[in-house]
């Protein structure tokens, strides 16, 4: 099996080694990289269907009939001159000058970079949507940075059509990225956690999506990935519509969902303008919208945006220059009216939008009372790769059922979250199940709370099995794992019936008890063998701490459901969430904002800290095998002087 992050960060080490080694900016080197990226799929894709096509291919005269571009396009797949396949670039000689090679417009070649520039335009030409797409500035390369970038991303690992590889890779060099490129308006890159989020609330199943603000596109992604997930077709039960001002962003968005196997309808510039255009005539026609607009945008001309229309809750405060002060409640009144009349929408908003003032609380009067609110979410800091400020995410639903039309579910998730470094928060994937879980017990959907417990117990279970695979290795581990299998073998049943939270907390603290067992055992075999063996017992150690962990984040996030929501039955949590009534809204002075809603919850200890516990293990551990080592060294002199 693929280890695919440990693919994504090799990749990214040794292409971010070569900028380093160059005289380009991040900024320089995004573009063409990601065009790498985008080929290399192209060709994996190209080979797998020409296998396809070749497989009942007629003959004459005794040879295979060759393939032509009309044979791809019947199978949807894009169609790869000689010269645009990768396997061509890889392959061509050191020097390109001296082989003569001719572009489409015939002229002789004489960098690397001009033969990549070649088979771009090559691509172009077999996709309309990607026309003027591509990146065509390879020339800024050397050809030795630019043939060993080939190399790289020549992996036979890419070649994994069904797993989605590359669409992976290409989304995980995005991300890296916009580190360091994003601007402020968060633009270019909205983080995948909160893009799932959106998705997984919204639930889309077929029909028109459009996002007016749809930066590199990761909403469309999603939303293939989940309809793909429900065993439909994305490209045949979706229409996807985008907009975005910034030109380059666009370009993104294309290569993106090209990446990933889309299609849909792009439009940047000027014309793509949001806050004065409805580009793709789609106002009141949507099943669904998603965005991440720019928050807090000043000084939108409110004549423009009137006539623009799109406007059904009238227009925010307009100042004595005749614009419009901040742009949020401009794009709030947007995605409420691209729905049709059983349309949702998820956006992402700034979290001063929930609770602002004067024409703001009058525009969001109206829109409570119309029932269509379906759920809030409060975000906590550090979601954002260059923003640290708190979010929202806003959920519109106008076929919500009669039995919750004049609630809202109010979630606060401000301290629900997982820390990935200093400055970046996310959502893990069983985080974000389990927030999902909430608004399907609000919506009465149990059916799909329970299948998630299940879910849950089936993995938990299988994970304490796997430990048992643990005993075959040497060392602590087979000590460790073996006794620890021993603990639940019993208990098997139990957990694929009902996983308690009382017996959850037992395997729990015999999981943290068993990883003090196997730290002192470790200290054991470090005094008693050679430093071969002791590096190997310490990656032993390392990789038994990491799958202890990994089961208890998974028992301790089933654990924050269960312990909520047991069986099945929404309830309101302090702290957490609260369905509260338009009446209820009313008293609050219409505001959206979580917080004032759900309360504070109580403030849970179990007194251990259990990742300090661990970080405190593991020193002890290096300290000790550095006193092994020690004492090795003094045992050897001591032998070299009894001349032995």
């Amino acid at each position: 099996m693929i280890n695919i992050r440990k693919l994504e960060a090799e990749l990214w080490e040794s292409a971010d080694l070569l900028r380093a080694g160059s005289k380009l900016t991040s900024n320089q080197y995004c573009m063409p990289v990601l065009g790498l990226i985008f080929l290399r799929y192209a060709y994996s894709r190209f080979k797998m269907v020409e296998a396809e096509i070749l497989k009942d291919r007629p003959k004459r005269g005794g040879r295979v009939m060759p393939v032509e571009a009309s044979d791809f396009a019947a199978k949807s797949a894009l169609y790869l001159p000689e010269e645009a396949q990768y396997k061509y670039l890889v392959n061509l000689p050191e020097n390109i000058a001296a082989a003569e090679l001719k572009n489409r417009a015939g002229h002789t070649m004489n960098s690397l970079g001009e033969v990549v520039n070649n088979a771009m335009q090559l691509v172009e030409e077999q996709s309309e949507q990607l026309t003027g797409v591509l990146p065509k500035d390879y020339t800024i390369f050397s050809d030795e940075l630019l043939s060993e970038l080939l190399r790289i991303f020549n992996n036979s690992a890419l070649d994994d059509i069904d797993g989605d590889i590359v669409g992976r890779i290409y989304e995980y060099f995005l991300n890296k990225f916009a580190k360091n490129i994003a601007q402020d308006d968060g633009v270019f890159f909205t983080p995948k956690s909160l893009v799932k989020m959106i998705v997984n609330i919204i639930e889309p199943k077929s029909g028109t999506l459009l996002d007016p603000a749809c930066g590199s596109g990761g909403m469309f992604i999603q939303s293939g990935d989940f309809v793909n997930a429900a065993g439909m077709h994305a490209n045949s039960a979706m229409t996807f519509y985008g907009q975005e001002k910034v030109e380059y962003n666009a370009q993104l968005c294309l290569m993106n969902m090209a990446v990933h196997g889309l299609t849909g309808v792009i439009k940047s510039g000027d014309e793509a303008n949001t806050f004065y255009h409805d580009a793709h005539n789609l106002n009141g026609k949507c099943d669904y919208v998603m965005a991440n607009p720019p928050f807090n945008v000043d000084k939108v001309k409110a004549e423009s945006c009137e006539n623009a229309g799109r406007l059904p809750f009238g227009m925010p405060g307009v100042n004595k220059n005749k614009e419009v002060g901040n742009g949020n409640y401009l794009w709030i009144s947007y995605f409420y009216s691209y729905l049709n009349d059983k349309g949702r929408a998820g956006f992402v908003m700034a979290s001063s939008a929930t609770d602002s003032q004067s024409r703001d609380k009058d525009i969001r009067e109206q829109l409570v009372k119309t029932g269509d609110v379906d759920v809030m979410i409060s975000v906590g800091n550090n979601f954002f790769y260059t923003k640290s400020l708190p979010c929202s995410l806003w959920f519109f639903d106008k076929a919500k059922s009669e039995s919750i039309r004049d609630k809202v579910l109010f979630i606060d998730a401000r301290n629900y979250y997982t820390v990935v470094d200093r400055t970046l928060n996310e959502w893990s994937e069983w985080q974000l199940k389990n927030l999902n879980a909430i608004v399907w017990l609000h919506r009465g959907e149990t059916d799909k709370y329970t299948s998630l417990i299940n879910e849950y117990r089936r993995c938990i279970t299988s994970a304490l099995n796997n430990i048992n695979e643990s005993s075959e290795a040497e060392g602590f581990v087979a000590c460790v794992g073996q006794a620890l299998y021993h603990h639940v073998e019993g208990a098997m049943p139990k957990i694929t019936k009902e996983l308690t939270a009382e017996y959850s907390n037992e395997i729990i603290s015999e999981l943290k008890e068993r990883t003090l067992v196997s730290a002192k055992r470790t200290k054991e075999i470090a005094i008693e063998d050679t430093p071969k063996k002791k590096k190997a017992i310490e990656e032993s150690y390392n990789d038994f701490e990491a799958v202890i962990q990994d089961i208890l984040r998974l028992i301790q996030d089933y654990l924050w459901l269960y312990e909520k929501f047991g069986e099945g039955e929404y309830k309101d949590i302090e702290g957490l969430c609260k369905a509260a009534t338009i009446s209820d809204i009313k008293e609050k002075g219409w505001s959206l904002t979580p917080g004032a809603y759900v309360g504070v919850a109580p403030v849970e200890d179990d007194g251990v800290d259990f990742a300090e516990r661990m970080a405190e293990i593991h020193k002890e551990l290096l300290a000790l095998q550095g006193e092994s080592n020690s004492l090795m060294d003094t045992i050897s002199k001591n032998m070299e002087e009894l001349g032995i």
